[in-house]
């Protein structure tokens, strides 16, 4: 058996400590837990795409743990495609790569190929061609293993044809031809942060896991109305051969921070995403 536990959504500073004091439960329960392989799926930081102390900080957290660790980018950590005032580009990809690792990964754990994709790039520029080209290769070459995708951002809010949701997934032209990828190769675990909820569906044969945030929850009125519940954890996957048993959990611990109560402190209005 080999256990693998997502986390994601940590938003972690050294100067912005606002969620911090959710780490160090998090922690004692990964410790816990035993795991094999940690996936952070991104915001790892509050403000990496800017901040080199909190990519630094953050690093030293992860490191921490004591077990192998590989994130994916989140928003907070690089900047995004279309984003006025933290475009995604050389700078910021390097900082995280110096701090974190590589932006896209795979690790091959018993029967399956666990692959990791910086959403953050999709809908833009040649760092998205080279890592689509990368994507096929990876499961084009996966020896018969089973498929799990891991990112930041999700897909899709309700339904894969769904229209522009903004901030909050994927972008319809890019989703469109991650999802021709993902049938044809038939991906089985696409698993996914960024939106603070835990939820669980399963269509067409992909079971689509959206991983809780640790550091903090987003109330109504600063989201859109979508599925799943405002809960803070963490998703355990127990990998047995081909077989793999997924469950979202609570962490003793957390605290229930809100963005909303903080928002103007964390993020200035000038990028108040959260």
């Amino acid at each position: 058996m080999v256990r693998v536990i997502q986390i994601s959504d940590t938003h972690l500073s050294p100067s912005k400590q606002h969620f911090d004091a959710n780490w160090a439960p998090l922690a004692r329960w990964i410790a816990q837990h035993k795991p094999d392989l940690v996936i952070h799926t991104g915001d790892v930081t509050v403000d990496a795409a800017d901040q080199e102390t909190d990519a630094a900080y953050c690093a030293t957290q992860l490191a921490s743990l004591g077990v192998p660790v590989v994130a994916v980018p989140g928003n907070h950590d690089v900047g995004e495609v279309g984003n006025p005032h933290q475009p995604v580009n050389g700078e910021r990809l390097d900082r995280f790569r110096r701090h974190f690792g590589d932006d896209r990964w795979l690790r091959d754990v018993d029967g399956w190929r666990l692959i990791g994709l910086n959403s953050m790039i999709f809908g833009g520029g040649p760092e998205e061609a080279q890592q689509t080209e990368w994507l096929e290769a990876a499961m084009a070459d996966a020896a018969g293993r089973r498929l799990a995708w891991f990112t930041h951002r999700p897909l899709f809010i309700e339904l894969p044809t769904e229209a522009d949701t903004g901030y909050w997934s994927v972008k319809p032209e890019p989703r469109r031809a991650l999802l021709d990828l993902l049938q044809r190769y038939q991906v089985e675990i696409v698993a996914s942060g960024h939106l603070h909820r835990w939820h669980e569906i399963r269509l067409n044969g992909t079971h689509y896991i959206w991983g809780p945030a640790a550091g903090f929850l987003v109330g109504a009125k600063l989201a859109p109305p979508m599925g799943g519940a405002a809960r803070l954890g963490a998703v355990v996957y127990d990998i047995d051969g081909e077989n793999i048993d997924v469950s979202i959990r609570p962490v003793p611990g957390l605290t229930d921070y809100w963005i909303d109560d903080v928002l103007h402190e964390v993020y200035p209005p000038r990028d108040a995403e959260a």
